[in-house]
């Protein structure tokens, strides 16, 4: 129970990120299928630059869990100062890179009224990394104190002021103008400084806190600290990059095969989405609890805390794949409006392809929970370089060729897209449970050794 009560903030957390996705997606989609398709083309760039971010972002927590084991307040402390700086200018670092990509729209094959929408979007959502990703090194020092319940509470702050911007400005409600999904854009990025301007109250606020929030000597940054945030977050942002690029992959292999198909690709997608978050969730668990009992050398109690959470995570996919598959020729339907008569062919050919892919995503929930709970572990162990390498080959030497060819050049169409992300995040899982497995054992013979 200890699990769930840690990390069930941390899910309804994640859950928000990607619930701004889901809010824009349903209003949005109410516009018709073009626009649906433009928001998933923009955020295909957002998904790959927040990977990164968040991905780094995460160093910070097994740094402060294993110094809030060890009892060490000045070093949990120094790892939230120097991961502020750094998430910063990694923040408007993606913000540039993303702006200088733009002209890659153009020559993506993508279907051009699709285009046109998604560069507006794009500018204004790309500029929310920025508040999104110093958000992030505020939740990520929160969870490594196993208090995950604060970044929960600006989240959903920021999701209840971005589906009220999104119904005033989408659709031009009370006299607000009607901006489509530039409205969106502005939704996004007025909510993600609004979470991040909270969270800093919320922590400035309570006493426990203090101590690490406050009196901050910003001119003083040690090179060592930097050093090692950085060694830890850059593999984690690979091992991030590498499966959300994968999945980003999908959506522009999508729009090659047309509007509809990535229409349905944006609607299976943030399905996943959302059941994965839970498997973020149970992962910032397995990173928080095996950080603590590295700090305390309890190798014994490290690993069976650990595979407790695996097999919980097991327990909660199956029943997210039972979900899938009983729900898969209705959920589609939720994103659409089907009482549309203009554009009522190509919305039931989305919900026809939708339900194939969400067949193949019941499946694949299980992997996908599976690899990314053990990776929390491994990250808990501050074990990133070889994870990193794993997770490259499950994703782009396996899920990726596999996506490319039965997705372009067979009969499987979107289908064959999913059905390499399924094999892909398969691979990832298995390998990263042999690496922890080994790891542990090591350390624990070793520990027994001495």
């Amino acid at each position: 129970m200890y699990n769930l009560r840690l990390a069930y903030p941390v899910i309804l957390g994640m859950l928000g990120h990607t619930f701004v996705a889901f809010a824009d997606n349903i209003m949005v989609g109410q516009l018709g299928t073009a626009e649906l398709a433009a928001v998933s083309l923009g955020n295909s760039f957002i998904f790959i630059a927040m990977s990164l971010g968040i991905g780094f972002s995460t160093a910070i927590t097994p740094l402060v869990a294993e110094a809030d084991g060890a009892g060490n307040q000045a070093g949990g402390k120094s790892a939230l100062k120097h991961g502020i700086v750094l998430c910063t200018i990694l923040g408007f670092s993606l913000f540039g890179i993303i702006l200088l990509c733009k002209p890659l729209l153009h020559v993506m094959q993508q279907p051009p009224e699709v285009v046109e929408l998604a560069i507006p979007y794009l500018d204004l959502v790309a500029f929310s990394l920025v508040p999104l990703i110093v958000f992030q090194a505020f939740k990520q020092f929160s969870e490594g104190l196993s208090q995950t319940k604060y970044p929960m509470y600006a989240t959903i702050l920021a999701n209840v002021m971005n589906v009220t911007i999104n119904y005033l400005l989408i659709f031009g409600s009370f006299g607000f103008p009607k901006l489509g999904i530039v409205g969106a854009a502005i939704g996004t990025l007025a909510s993600r400084f609004i979470m991040v301007g909270y969270i800093w109250f919320l922590l400035n606020r309570k006493e426990k806190f203090q101590p690490y929030v406050t009196g901050f000597n910003f001119r003083k940054i040690e090179r060592a600290v930097i050093k090692k945030i950085m060694g830890l977050g850059f593999p984690s942002a690979l091992q991030m990059f590498f499966e959300v690029a994968i999945f980003t992959a999908a959506i522009w292999l999508s729009g090659v095969l047309g509007k509809n198909a990535q229409a349905a690709n944006q609607i299976a997608l943030n399905l996943s989405s959302m059941t994965f978050m839970v498997g973020m969730g149970l992962g910032v668990a397995a990173m928080v609890r095996v950080g603590n009992q590295k700090g305390l050398q309890n190798f014994k109690e490290l690993k069976r805390i650990a595979e407790s959470i695996f097999f919980l995570t097991l327990l909660l996919e199956i029943i997210f794949a039972t979900l899938f598959l009983l729900g898969r020729h209705w959920l589609p339907t939720i994103y659409l409006d089907i009482d549309d008569v203009v554009n009522q062919v190509d919305n039931t050919e989305v919900i026809i392809i939708a339900a194939k892919l969400l067949l193949i995503a019941a499946f694949f929930q299980i992997s996908d929970g599976i690899q990314v709970v053990v990776l929390g572990a491994l990250r808990g162990l501050q074990d990133v370089r070889i994870p990193t390498f794993i997770t490259f080959i499950a994703y782009w030497l396996v899920g990726f060729p596999i996506c490319y060819y039965f997705g372009l050049h067979t009969e499987w169409k979107s289908s064959g897209i999913w059905l390499g992300l399924l094999l892909g995040l398969t691979a990832s899982a298995v390998m990263l449970y042999i690496r922890f497995n080994y790891l542990t054992k090591k350390l624990i013979k070793t520990k027994q050794y001495f």
